[in-house]
């Protein structure tokens, strides 16, 4: 039998207003991602929170020890529920996380959070890479405006460009809504 695991990638206070790096729908994602998780902590599978922290106070937000870099009050993590600390993009990479998923004995991840093109991508793809089963949930993310060889491309649009990606090969995307009819 797969056991699932919630995996919230990044939702700091530096993403949401007043913070350093402000995202759009980046207070949406976060409601949606409530639904989430109070959903998982109901039915007491596991929560894992990864946080993201720059090595240098010279990064632009996140920086070590700041009060940007704490996860949201609104998604504080319970006691019991798993923290990951990562220095990089990729929530994988230098991290404890998949000896976590392993020990745990979770196959399965609903993976919500930012940046739906930096992090949320890169922990898709890799844990799809890893051998996991993923269901990203796609209105429980947000990300910004991006430029691109001088061209402006909107966070609606930078979102679901990722989001059809992920769709294609790493993960079954799908609304908050639709994931929480089927539980």
């Amino acid at each position: 039998m797969s056991k699932t695991a919630l995996i919230i990638v990044d939702m700091q206070n530096d993403y949401f207003p007043d913070g350093k790096w402000t995202l759009r729908g980046i207070e949406a994602a976060a409601g949606n991602t409530a639904r989430l998780l109070t959903s998982f902590r109901e039915s007491r599978q596991p929560v894992i929170h990864v946080r993201h922290e720059f090595a240098s106070n010279d990064a632009p937000f996140f920086t070590p020890g700041s009060e940007g870099a704490h996860i949201h009050e609104s998604l504080s993590p319970a006691d019991g529920e798993f923290q990951i600390l990562k220095h990089e993009v990729n929530g994988f990479k230098g991290t404890e996380l998949r000896e976590l998923l392993q020990r745990e004995g979770i196959t399965q991840l609903v993976i919500a959070g930012a940046m739906s093109h930096i992090c949320i991508d890169a922990i898709t793809r890799a844990a799809a890479d890893l051998g996991y089963s993923n269901t990203l949930i796609h209105d429980a993310c947000a990300t910004l405006d991006l430029e691109f060889n001088g061209v402006h491309v909107p966070a609606a649009q930078v979102h679901a460009a990722f989001m059809a990606a992920l769709a294609f090969a790493y993960a079954e995307v799908v609304s908050t809504d639709q994931w929480l009819s089927r539980q």
